[in-house]
This record gives C-alpha cells, sequence and structure tokens, in this order.
C-alpha cells in the first residue's frame, strides 16, 4: 500500500473546519454522513509520520452527582477490536463486551478522574479538561498526535485536535469514550452500595426524575456536585425562579 501524502490527507480532510484552539491544537468538523466511526485518519497521519497517537474522550460531564472521567487511548493498528462504536450508540452490556476487547487487544489505556471537589471547585470544564491532562499524563507511551472529541482541547505538550463529534467518527476516540463511560459506570456502581436510595447504579448521576425524587426525598450527599444548579436548588441556596 504506498503511503499517502500531505496532498492525499489534505484531500481525506477536505471536509474539515478550522476552529480557534489552543496553540498546540486546532479543531476539524468531520462529515457527519459516516454512520460508524472508522480509522482512515489514524492512518493517513500514520503513513505522515505523526504516529503513534491517542484519542481522548470523557464521560460525565452532564450528571448532578460523581466524577468526571476522562480516558486516553492508543489503538495497536494491528489488531483493532471489532465493534468499537461511539459510547453513546451501545447498551451497557454492548460496552462493556467492547471495553474488554480493547483491554485484551493490546490497546495503551490511561484514565484521568476529576472528583465533585475538583468539579466544584474548578468548575466542570476545568475539571474535564484536568482529567483528559491526567489521562494523557499517566499513559505507558507517549503519542505524536492526540485527538479529542469535541471543540476544546486541554494543552498537552504535543500537536492536539478536536473533532466534533469525534467519538462518531474516528475509532480512536470512540474506544476512549467507551472506556471513559465503563470505568464511570462502574465507580457510580460501587457509590450506589455507599450511598443507598438515591439510585446512583441505575441512573449514574443523572439528573433523572428518579435522582430528583430521592433528592427531595433523602437530601443532598457528599457525591452531589454543589456548583450545578439543581443541586443548589436542593439545598435551598437558590430560589427557582433564580
Amino acid at each position: 500500500m504506498p503511503l499517502r501524502t500531505d496532498a492525499a490527507v489534505e484531500s481525506l480532510s477536505r471536509r474539515f473546519d478550522t476552529h480557534s484552539a489552543p496553540p498546540d491544537a486546532f479543531s476539524m468538523k468531520i462529515d457527519d454522513s459516516r454512520f460508524k466511526p472508522t480509522f482512515e485518519l489514524e492512518l493517513a497521519e500514520r503513513d505522515l509520520g505523526r504516529w503513534p497517537i491517542a484519542g481522548i474522550d470523557e464521560a460525565g460531564r452532564g450528571p448532578w452527582a460523581g466524577p468526571v472521567v476522562a480516558a486516553a487511548v492508543m489503538l495497536n493498528p494491528s489488531n483493532i477490536p471489532p465493534g468499537i462504536d461511539d459510547s453513546k450508540a451501545l447498551d451497557e452490556d454492548g460496552r462493556d463486551v467492547i471495553f474488554r476487547r480493547i483491554v485484551e487487544s493490546g490497546a495503551i489505556i490511561a484514565t484521568g478522574i476529576a472528583d465533585v471537589e475538583r468539579i466544584d471547585r474548578d468548575n466542570i470544564l476545568n475539571a474535564t479538561s484536568w482529567a483528559m491532562s491526567e489521562a494523557f499524563r499517566t499513559l505507558a507511551g507517549k503519542p505524536r498526535l492526540v485527538i479529542v472529541d469535541g471543540n476544546r482541547a486541554p494543552r498537552l505538550g504535543c500537536e492536539t485536535r478536536t473533532i466534533v463529534k469525534g467519538d462518531a467518527k474516528c475509532l480512536s476516540i470512540a474506544a476512549a469514550s467507551i472506556v471513559a463511560k465503563v470505568t464511570r459506570d462502574r465507580m457510580m456502581i460501587a457509590f450506589d452500595r455507599d450511598h443507598p436510595g438515591y439510585g446512583f447504579a441505575r441512573h449514574k448521576g443523572y439528573g433523572t426524575p428518579e435522582h430528583k425524587e430521592a433528592l427531595a426525598r433523602l437530601g443532598v450527599c457528599a457525591l452531589h456536585r454543589r456548583s450545578f444548579r439543581p443541586i443548589q436548588l436542593a439545598l435551598g441556596l437558590i430560589d427557582e425562579v433564580a
């Protein structure tokens, strides 16, 4: 197979839009017409010498309770596990199966976990950025290029790109989305045993009717994010109309 040239990669990336980003990052928007993530971008960059590549994604920005978890994954190009997809496109059992395949494939994996205290102190966006940086920092291997889901990237000290809806487009990011989601879900299941009655094992801290009812019945626990409006309402710190 001939090596791809910069011109070929430019052709491959013609659908990408560049947005503002940190000095060592730029943002790409890939055509939404793809239905499954592929390894196309990673292989094109490898042919140009930008290798290894890590995908980074997070889970848990929106919940009212629990940590935000980021994962960094460097897939083994000679052993890509079948079935990798955006974690949101898989059910819980499916994510568990693919998570195990990723771990057993020889992929290099690391996670960063920002706890509730950090979220409340730094805000959720900064806590997420910190978790991504921590996942990158603890990778056993150091990538030449990092691709991050979304339109924000932390400063990592290497070439970094953000890809809008990257978890639905690039296998490295999709793999990271699964690792982050499964890791966080398992943490919330464990927390459910320490904080019974809230339903954390089921809703994973998201703002479901069950969670709202449990808050009204049991009050706020140590896992709840006090910087989030629903929790401030439950604590009586703000009024409903504020």
